[in-house]
């Protein structure tokens, strides 16, 4: 069993990156095969954490790298609109100012999204993610700034 990994599911939680449905869409992230024997236990754990307002689907997922490996079916929690903790779609200075001053129990905010960055850089160096490295940019100025 394989669980695709975006967000919180490679940096941990704050004002999470969520992924919306977008028949036509696609999104870099990374696949993570469930340990044998323990899938059912990691899989029950992941739909505790995911469970205000996320549902699971089944997506294809394509590997990068032509390292015979194919394509697999992999599990993806993608956020619900309705769900009462979406923020939906925000201009970038409204989402900078929300991350630079919001912590919580996982820590600041800023460091989820500047590890986030990070992350998605070294594991991923083909993703141009404009969003996030724009967003990414904004915040480390407003940081600098005070």
């Amino acid at each position: 069993m394989w669980v695709f990994g975006y967000g919180s599911l490679i940096w941990k939680p704050g004002r999470v990156v969520t992924l919306v449905e977008d028949p036509e869409g696609c999104v870099w992230g990374v696949a993570y095969k469930l340990p044998t024997g323990r899938e059912q236990e990691v899989k029950r754990y992941l739909d505790h954490r995911e469970k205000g307002g996320y549902r699971v689907m089944p997506v294809t997922f394509h590997p990068r790298r032509d390292d015979g490996r194919t394509p697999a079916q992999t599990l993806l929690y993608i956020g619900s609109r309705d769900n009462p903790d979406y923020l939906g779609p925000a201009p970038l200075e409204e989402i900078a100012d929300q991350i630079v001053g919001s912590t919580g129990p996982s820590g600041q905010n800023t460091e989820y999204l500047l590890q986030l960055a990070h992350a998605v850089r070294s594991i991923l160096p083909e993703d141009k993610d404009v969003h996030l490295f724009s967003l990414e940019t904004l915040v480390r100025q407003k940081v600098e700034g005070e």
